[in-house]
Formats: C-alpha cells, structure tokens, sequence
C-alpha cells in the first residue's frame, strides 16, 4: 500500500436484525450511550487513510441514520438490497466514481472495530489484493449431518473465524461483485466467498477478538456489561463562563444563532454556553480549562467557532479511551429569551459531542435583576459534564481498593 493509494470504506447497515430481538433495527440500538452504527462508523471516519465512508441502508432508515450518524463525514447514504450481497454490491457501485484503490468492507453490527484493525486491513489489501481479519478458533468444531449426527472432527487449527472489514482491491471486488450479479448468484454470505468464486486468493490477516458482531439479545447485555466494567471510572467536571454584551444583532449560544440586539464581547465567538461545558468536560478530565488549550493570546482563535473547542474536548475523553455520559448547561440572562431555541440548542450540543438527545440538557434562569446579567450587561453560563473513563488511575490500590472503587 503506497502512500498515494486511496481507501474508502463501505458500512453495511441495511439489515433488520431480527435474531436480535424487539427494538427495532439493532444497528440503531444503544450500546454504552452510544448507538451502534455511531460506534462502528466513527473509526473509520476518523481514520487518516480513509477518505470516504459510504453507508448502505435500508430506504426506511434514513431518519434513524441521520439521528444516529450526527456529525461523522460520510458519503450520501445507498439504498440497500434484499441480500447482504445485494447491499455491498450498491455501495461499491455507489463508490464507483470516487475511484478508491482499496475498499474496507464493514457490518454496521461491529460496533468495537479499532484503528489499529483498520490499518491492518489497508496494510493487507496492500500486499494481497484481498484479504480477510481473522481469529483463531478455540473450541473443537463438530460437523453434522440434517438429524444432528456428527459427521467430522475438522482440525482445529486450520479453523479461523472471519470479521470485518474485509479489505479489496476495489476493482477486483466490483468486478466480482458485477460478475455474480449477471450470473444470478446471490447466495454469498459474506465478501471473502464472493471473492473465492470469482477466482481471487483470500488472504487472512491478525483479527481482534474485541470485534465481536451483536446478533442475540445476549450479546447486547454481554457488551453492555463488559463496557460498563471496563469505563467504571465515573467523574464529574463543573464549567462557568461570562461575556459582556457589545455590538452586534446576534449572539452564539450552545452552537445556534440567536438574534439579538446585542453581540458578545469576545476573543472566539464568545459562547457562554458551549465554554462552559468545554471546561466542565477538561475540569471532569482534570485536564486544565480551555485558556490553556486556546489561549486568547492566539490570533488563530479570534472569532474561532466555539464548536471546535467542544469536539476537541470530547476527543480529549475519547483519547483516554472514555466517553461522555451525560451534559448539562444553564444559561443565566434576563434577554434574550432562552426558552424558543432550547430544542435547537439540545440538538447541536448533542451532535457535536456525538450524544443521543436524552443525554443533553440545557436550562435557562434569570438573576431576578441583580448583577451584571440583571442589568442585561451581559450573559453568563455554568454546566456540568459526567464522563466514564477506563481505570487507569492507579491511586485507589494504594488505598486498599479493589478494581471497581469499593473498599476491603
């Protein structure tokens, strides 16, 4: 794989999930405060050598995916078929005219895919043309007959146990992918299959056995479960900002604009509200305040959007392998009235921190006329953030702690 190569990667999401139980398309379930198409989408998204993620959905789902999806970068979304195949198939036609080099081929129902896995899929493609994550089976597989009797024994350790993403050259699992389209094929359970038909050699490659697909019920309590235990470090981080009303016809708050006979004195675009849970997430980090992250005294953040310093607060949680769990704004001015953009404001927090809307509130309250804000001098903002973080504070073994905080 050279430098110069391109990489998409295509998010097979257009299944029902049945096997999974009541609640709808299990993709767009929630799993650890986060849906899982959101979980197995955001890898890729961010990934350096990933410059296109392109979903395939069921046409029915298309307001559950924007609701899910919030603010990841993909390409506009195909309508999936009645097959797996079918689905792959649209979203490597779809993927046609971006002219990638190597193709990811991922199901929206592995939620846990890491970077690390991703680029040792682009790295396979590379020297393979086609190659497959695979992991090594541990319990002995029986083969049987259609009334349950053992036929064979096969040997153990030439059995693996494929994942995604599956990694193609992208021509050559179109082309495939074209071929057993005209030939009436159908039946291919996954990509590597496709490829074994049409003549390709499938390579394998390291796999992670954290990559696990949720199908059954119990799998969804199993991860939830292993998440939980994983980021039982639970903190909470206060926030509060100020500005002073200047001139303008508007004022940013909580990422919408909000008309206004005034505008904020400030160096960024002077949202109290979006400061406030910048700090409140560094303050639960213990992490500093967003003067040490963004000084004023920089040129490059006069009249910076304030959305930018909360996704990059955000990232800081997530880079500690943590996420956000909940967070909370009250904005105190007398005007401008709050109460009309309270939703809109609900919704952007909640898109740029990548939360569900349940998770996100914003209040408002007057000071009953006392102070700077009573004077309609300016605006003020406190919030709250809750975050859960993996237990790498060692501290509480020297209290004679066990691993989940509770004393001996």
């Amino acid at each position: 794989m050279t430098a110069s190569e391109r990489t998409a990667a295509i998010l097979v999401a257009a299944g029902r999930g049945l096997r999974a139980g009541a609640g709808g398309p299990k993709q767009y379930r929630s799993i650890g405060g986060q849906t899982v198409i959101y979980r197995a989408m955001q890898p890729f998204c961010r990934h350096p050598q990933v410059f296109a993620v392109q979903p395939v959905l069921n046409p029915d789902d298309t307001a559950m995916f924007n609701d899910a999806a919030g603010n990841l970068r993909h390409q506009p979304p195909a309508i999936g078929g009645a097959t797996r195949q079918a689905s792959v198939h649209a979203g490597l036609e779809a993927l046609a005219g971006q002219t990638p080099d190597v193709v990811l081929i991922h199901d929206a129902a592995r939620p846990f895919v890491s970077e690390a896995l991703i680029s040792r899929a682009i790295a396979a493609a590379g020297r393979t043309g086609a190659a497959v994550p695979a992991i090594a089976v541990t319990d002995t597989i029986k083969l049987v007959d259609d009334s349950g009797n053992v036929e064979a024994t096969p040997e153990r350790a030439r059995l693996r146990i494929a994942q995604t993403p599956q990694a193609f050259r992208f021509a050559a699992i179109l082309n495939a992918h074209r071929r057993a389209a005209r030939e009436g094929r159908n039946d291919f359970t996954d990509d590597a299959a496709l490829a074994e038909w049409a003549g390709l050699t499938v390579a394998t490659f390291e796999g992670d056995p954290a990559n696990m697909k949720l199908t059954t019920p119990e799998d969804f309590v199993r991860e939830e479960a292993r998440l939980g235990a994983m980021l039982g470090d639970v903190r909470t981080g206060n926030g509060y900002d100020v500005h002073a009303f200047g001139d303008g016809d508007h004022l940013m708050i909580c990422g919408i604009r909000v008309p206004h006979s005034r505008g904020f004195l400030a160096h960024s675009d002077g949202d109290v509200g979006l400061h406030a849970l910048v700090d409140a997430i560094l303050g639960a980090l213990a992490d500093g305040d967003i003067g040490s992250h963004f000084p004023p005294s920089d040129p490059q953040w006069k009249g910076a959007a304030s959305d930018r310093f909360l996704r990059y607060a955000v990232e800081r949680v997530q880079a500690r392998g943590g996420r956000l769990a909940h967070l909370d704004v009250t904005l105190i001015c007398e005007r401008p009235k709050i109460g009309p953009f309270r939703d809109a404001m609900r919704a952007r927090v909640a898109e740029i921190a990548g939360l569900s809307l349940s998770r996100v509130a914003v209040k408002a309250t007057t000071s009953e006329r006392l102070g700077f804000t009573g004077r309609e001098e300016g605006m003020a903002a406190v919030a709250s953030a809750t975050i859960r973080l993996p237990w790498e504070d060692k501290g509480w073994e020297d209290k004679g702690w066990d691993d989940k905080g509770r004393s001996d």
